[in-house]
């Protein structure tokens, strides 16, 4: 019997220097399973450490998911220097138990709107062919998937800005940082 999952609003906001323990914190309280969906190997704690501490950096746009003030999970969207048309990369993890709550949606959706408003022309990601919830959160934004012996790689388009889109990502990265200096 399946057990119902309660689908959640988490507080998402672009993770900044200053949120580096609680990324180190977040990768290290990840099982091995979750970490080898993410970067498609196993990696040791060693290995993400380096990677949270380096993932607030001047070619990246991160935010994470926050319930009760705890990271639950991270989005990532590289950009890849010297690309053009400009081309990044985009990137997913959600600790296990608070998979299936909308958490990995809502983060998806907020990673879009940066390449949108950033004017990135194709985003790719990568992701292990068992990784189901990948798969489906792609196909849900309009990703075209290529499978791969091993891998899926999934193809989006963001639309062009808009003046919605982007007073939408300025308003609430203002206000997210309002409330984060407030308390």
């Amino acid at each position: 019997m399946k057990t119902e999952v309660t689908h959640i609003r988490p507080d998402i906001r672009r993770l900044l220097q200053s949120d580096q323990p609680d990324l180190v914190d977040f990768f290290n309280r990840t099982d091995l399973q979750t970490r080898r969906l993410r970067f498609c190997s196993q990696v040791s704690d060693d290995y993400v450490t380096s990677y949270a501490e380096g993932l607030v950096s001047s070619d990246s746009v991160a935010y994470g998911a926050f319930t009760d003030q705890a990271l639950r999970g991270i989005s990532e969207l590289r950009i890849l220097p010297g690309s053009w048309p400009r081309t990044a990369e985009i990137a997913l993890m959600v600790e296990p138990d608070w998979q299936e709550r909308g958490i990995g949606d809502a983060l998806f959706d907020r990673v879009l709107t940066a390449a949108q408003n950033r004017n990135i022309k194709s985003i790719y990601m990568l992701c292990l062919r068992e990784n189901k919830r990948m798969q489906h959160l792609a196909k849900k934004h309009d990703a075209i998937l290529q499978f791969d012996i091993g891998e899926v790689e999934a193809a989006l388009t963001p639309p062009w800005p808009t003046p919605m889109s982007l007073f939408y990502e300025m308003f609430t990265e203002t206000r997210d940082y309002l409330q984060l200096i407030s308390r």
